[in-house]
Formats: C-alpha cells, structure tokens, sequence
C-alpha cells in the first residue's frame, strides 16, 4: 500500500510540473484587479490557521492573512476550500489565485510556485496520548502513525519508515483518531495542536524530538510562477501588516502569541 500512495504521490507532483511549464497568463495581478476579487485557496481542515465556524464560514489565521492581503491590494477575498492533496495542481489550473493555507516551503514545491513571504514559521512534532507508553520516536517502531495526506510530515514518515502510516485529511480527523485508540501517535505541526490541547484540555503530550527534521520550517503563500508584479504586490502587503501592528493582532488572536 505505501508504494502504491508513493506512485500516486509522484504522478500528482509530476502532474503539477507539468503545469508550470505552461506560460502564466497576461498579469495574474491585473486579472484579480480586473475581476475585483482574489480567490484564496486553504484545506478547511486545519485549525487554527483554518477551518469552518458554527456559521459555516471559513475562519482562521490563514483565512484572516488571507483576506487583509486582498484588502490591500484593493479587491475583495474570496475563500475556497479543496482537499490539500491536489491543491497546488488546483493552482496551477487557475481555479484560485493563491494559496495561503500554511503550506511549507521546500525545494519540490519551489519548482512548481512561487512563494511570498514566509509569513510564519512552524516546527514538526510527534504527539501521543499522555498515558501512552511512548516516551521516544523510537518505541513508535511498528506501531501506528497518523499524518495529513500531501503534507511535508507524510513524506518525511514515510522516509523513516518502520511504522504503518494512515493517511487523514486534517488535524480534526488525526486528534479523533489518537483520541479513540486507532492512532498511537500523530506526526503534525506543533502550533495548532498545541492550540487545540489549550482550548479542549485533551490530554495529549508531545515527544522530545530535538533532531527531528523540520522542527523549524518556513511556511509561505503560493501563487503561480511567471508572476512577479502580483509576487511583489502581495509582499509589499504582508510587509507593511507586519510593521503596522495588523500582523501580530491576527495572530494574537487566532493563536495567542505572535508566530512570524
């Protein structure tokens, strides 16, 4: 089964590619100008970046950052949510026009967009029921892993290998998971699970893993390439929310501290 997800994993990367050889339409940011609105692409599926409220409104850190960069470039936001395994592919087929939805920035994903910002960093972490067993990454051998479809973390457990690995399509099935027995542990981005164990008291714990690759990553917001004024544009915007204090009130409020 791993080397099957691998195969098809490779064929949606090699399907992206192949989109960003094709030329980038005439201004990407004179068309969102044009149509007055710029659509944002996010999961849904990942809080507190992003998610759906009680109202059925996509909310969150990324859905605000998201929403203040269309504010100051002059159009309104509009945000749609698609699964994360075939969101870049989404991109590049011009169904949205950017993508802020806490994707990390890596060397693959560079060949294929182009990325402003970073506008925050995160860190992997491994975590397990606070009763577990578990005290290293080495008693994980074997058992049961839970990771999010298309995120950096899967390709990264399925490197290390010597585990069986499920696949989920965001944080709230993967804490569901580990909550019920199903998963021993959950290989995911720290700050929103460390969110989530403030606001619902589950009684998770997070293993010590200094070495672990990507325990500090860039997070940025894609767009397609051959797209420099809009590039500099969206830069330009998530700067000046930096200097004006607009950063740090959205995050103080979606995650409680300042994370750029």
């Amino acid at each position: 089964m791993s080397k099957l997800l691998s195969r098809l994993l490779a064929a949606s990367l090699g399907f992206a590619a192949c989109f960003s050889t094709l030329p980038a339409k005439a201004g990407d940011l004179e068309a969102i100008k044009e149509a007055g609105e710029m659509k944002i692409a996010m999961s849904g599926q990942y809080p507190p970046f992003n998610f759906v409220n009680d109202q059925n409104q996509v909310v969150g850190f990324d859905a605000s950052i998201g929403m203040e960069i269309a504010k100051r470039l002059g159009v309104e936001g509009e945000i749609v949510t698609t699964a994360w395994d075939g969101i870049i592919a989404g991109l590049l087929a011009s169904k949205y026009d950017t993508i802020v939805g806490s994707m990390t920035i890596t060397p693959e994903r560079e060949k294929v967009v182009d990325f402003v910002g970073p506008y925050y960093h995160a860190g992997r972490a491994v975590f397990v029921m606070e009763d577990s067993e578990v005290q290293a990454l080495g008693d994980l051998k074997g058992q049961t892993l839970g990771v999010t479809l298309g995120e950096t973390h899967e390709k990264w457990a399925r490197e290390q290998g010597g585990w069986d690995i499920r696949t989920y399509k965001g944080l709230p099935e993967l804490l569901l998971e580990l909550k019920s027995g199903r998963l021993d542990a959950i290989v995911v981005d720290n700050i929103p699970v460390r969110v989530a164990i403030k606001e619902t008291g589950d009684k998770l714990r997070m293993l010590d893993t200094p070495d672990i690759e990507g325990g500090a990553v860039a997070i940025g917001i894609a767009i397609r390439k051959n797209s420099p004024e809009l590039k500099a544009a969206m830069q330009e915007a998530l700067d000046a929310m930096m200097e004006d204090g607009t950063y740090e009130k959205i995050s103080m409020e979606w995650i409680g501290s300042d994370i750029r």
